[in-house]
């Protein structure tokens, strides 16, 4: 039976990491598996017509969108008799999300798709690994896009950072800082405070204490948001004690969101910080057809160089899915700059912002005078301090609604880019790439 390497799945180890021996054959994981769409042109086509404010075209419901576009039984089926040969488990499937969760041992997942996985070590802790592709037979080529969680490496850094009076009581805010509710009033945030609205945020690690989520809205004046959670692949609320790690993110997001729509319900969707975990949480809350969240919150990533070709596309996928039943999909752009804290000096752009079907949203400086801005600027404090990222994609196309605008680069070549020029413009975009 002939063997098919899976395109854009090949893997490097980590720089630096170095291999420690073969992952035990008898661990037990779980690996997604994303199947084409149905319809995909059709998709493609609808989502351009909402980008351009073509009328009477509307988003779909959760429901129309998986009767049109989601997975087919027939593709379904293969992936299921390949699984079943191989001894492998379906836990889990969603037609909406195109995807199967198959659970089974080392060997067999190394047998099923002609990979060896192996354990590896390096600075900031170790992973379970492959190297090159992910290989399919005939039957199942066609049908699957992508194979996600063989590799358990982290993808995704939390985009927060640290005033560097952080730790210290401050009975007020710093001099130059803002709270939501101001910046809300600055930036003439419509009236309202979200009734009726959800919000859906994902977090990759960490969590939040309700007693401190009602202190803090306490001080604010602000009513105590309702906050639920949904676990994504066993993933959970775990507060780690550390504000400096991923209890930062966590308490950040939901704290801003309720600020400013302290009457949205808020979700917080907890995954694995692995290729397969984020992924499962994005759909997880793009279809989620309890909450319905028409918001998508997302600040973590990494630079588009650590990511595989896989990996993105199936991500930008999921974000065109939202993006057709009108879900707007913000990702932080990143904390380091130009370079994305890659040091080959070279310009790097954070993904999952740089996908065209999200909202990337970078850092301003702003000042205030008499309750108005007095003026603002990019984010940038210097390679010590932070600096917004952004820039232009190594990897997605140029959309349409970003023609004609130009960037300089670090080098001193000049490309196209978007930045905040569509908000001051006020027009309406499905996503934007910085």
């Amino acid at each position: 039976m002939a063997q098919h390497p899976l395109k854009g799945s090949e893997r490097t180890p980590l720089a630096g990491a170095r291999s420690i021996g073969k992952a035990d054959p008898n661990e037990r994981l779980e690996v997604t598996v994303l199947l084409r769409h149905r319809a995909a042109d059709q998709l493609r086509e609808h989502v351009a017509k909402l980008a351009a404010g073509d009328r009477p075209v509307g988003p779909l419901s959760r429901e129309e969108f998986a009767r049109r576009h989601g997975a087919a039984p027939a593709d379904f089926d293969a992936v299921r008799r390949f699984a079943q040969a191989h001894g492998l488990a379906v836990v889990h499937e969603d037609v909406a999300s195109r995807t199967l969760v198959l659970s089974g041992s080392v060997a067999k997942f190394n047998a099923a798709f002609g990979v060896d996985l192996e354990n590896f070590e390096h600075d900031h802790g170790s992973y379970r690994g492959r190297t090159g592709p992910i290989f399919l037979p005939d039957e199942i080529t066609a049908v699957v896009e992508a194979v996600l969680g063989l590799d358990d490496r982290p993808v995704a850094s939390p985009h927060f950072r640290q005033h560097p009076d952080a730790g210290r009581a401050m009975p007020r805010l710093p001099a130059g800082a803002f709270d939501p509710t101001q910046l809300a009033a600055l930036y003439s945030f419509p009236p309202g405070a979200g009734a009726g609205q959800s919000i859906a945020i994902i977090e990759l690690g960490g969590g939040y204490r309700p007693a401190d989520l009602t202190k803090y809205f306490a001080e604010l004046r602000v009513p105590l948001p309702t906050v639920s959670t949904v676990s994504v692949d066993h993933a959970k609320n775990r507060p780690t004690g550390q504000a400096g790690g991923p209890d930062g993110e966590v308490m950040l997001d939901i704290e801003v969101a309720g600020a400013i729509a302290p009457s949205a319900k808020i979700v917080v969707y907890f995954a694995p910080n692995t290729d397969a975990g984020f992924l499962d949480g994005i759909n997880a809350a793009i279809h989620d057809t309890t909450h319905k969240p028409s918001v998508i919150s997302i600040s973590w990533g990494g630079p588009e160089s650590s990511w595989t070709p896989q990996s993105m596309s199936a991500y930008d996928q999921a974000f065109q899915n939202a993006a057709a039943m009108g879900v707007t999909v913000c990702a932080a752009s990143g904390d380091n700059g130009s370079s994305d804290g890659v040091s080959d000096g070279a310009d790097h752009v954070d993904f999952p912002a740089s996908s065209p079907h999200v909202l990337a949203c970078g850092g301003t400086s702003l000042k205030a005078a008499s309750g108005a801005i007095a003026s603002e600027g990019v984010w940038n404090n210097g390679a010590s301090g932070g600096a917004t990222g952004g820039g232009v994609s190594n990897f997605f196309a140029l959309p349409a609604w970003q023609s004609g605008l130009r960037v300089a680069r670090t080098n001193g070549t000049t490309s196209h880019a978007c930045f905040d020029l569509c908000a001051r413009r006020k027009r309406r975009h499905v996503g934007h790439d910085v």
